[in-house]
């Protein structure tokens, strides 16, 4: 690992314990071993290193969707919707378990979950970066998702957002429920499973 890397992932663990704001650069090296002004001939700035941690954590969630054969954003809705209308109930769980254990247990993705929690009344502009990260682009794919499956007919015709609203409101409410208690990762998976099937009998058409 590099001393590049190494400031960025100790920087990471320091923002999810103290905060942003109650994180100097100064603690930052000292948890790599460095000397601040060593430090600044990586990063200009505590700004850019947190840069540098978001671009870290969207290199995290690409990587899920490649390990899993997810369709990306950029390659069209017609292709996820063929992608996803041919997962039966139990294929759409276990894909769904995946994601959530890969959310809710993943050191990057998980501490970053708390950095933005904590500072969402403190520093608006890290918690619009979460928001739009696992808020706003997921429901929009989602949407978009949902809207060509209704036209393909593998969904009830319907509100393609409130589709994605009630599809991602609860995963995202269990998210934020056991973020901290990954221990009871099997209690959350319980609950997911039920979400799902719920989810699947309101929308998906009968074959």
């Amino acid at each position: 690992m590099t001393t590049k890397e190494r400031i960025t992932e100790e920087a990471l663990t320091l923002f999810a314990e103290k905060g942003y704001k109650g994180t100097s650069v100064k603690n930052i090296a000292d948890a790599v071993g460095i000397k601040d002004a060593s430090l600044y001939n990586h990063f200009k700035s505590k700004q850019e290193i947190f840069d540098s941690i978001v671009e870290l954590i969207l290199e995290h969630i690409s990587g899920l969707s490649e390990t899993l054969g997810m369709p990306q954003y950029d390659n069209g809705y017609t292709s996820a919707s063929v992608f996803y209308e041919k997962l039966d109930l139990e294929g759409l769980k276990n894909l769904s378990r995946e994601v959530f254990v890969f959310y809710l247990t993943d050191p990057y993705i998980s501490k970053f979950w708390r950095i933005a929690h904590m500072e969402q009344y403190t520093n608006p502009k890290i918690y619009t970066i979460f928001r739009k990260i696992f808020m706003e682009n997921a429901i929009s794919y989602q949407e978009r998702l949902f809207e060509e499956m209704m036209e393909q007919g593998v969904f009830y015709r319907g509100d393609a957002k409130a589709a994605a609203l009630n599809f991602y409101s609860p995963i995202y409410l269990l998210l934020s429920m056991y973020n901290n208690q990954p221990e009871h990762k099997e209690e959350a998976l319980e609950i997911l499973d039920k979400q799902i099937e719920e989810f699947f009998r309101i929308y998906r058409k009968k074959d």
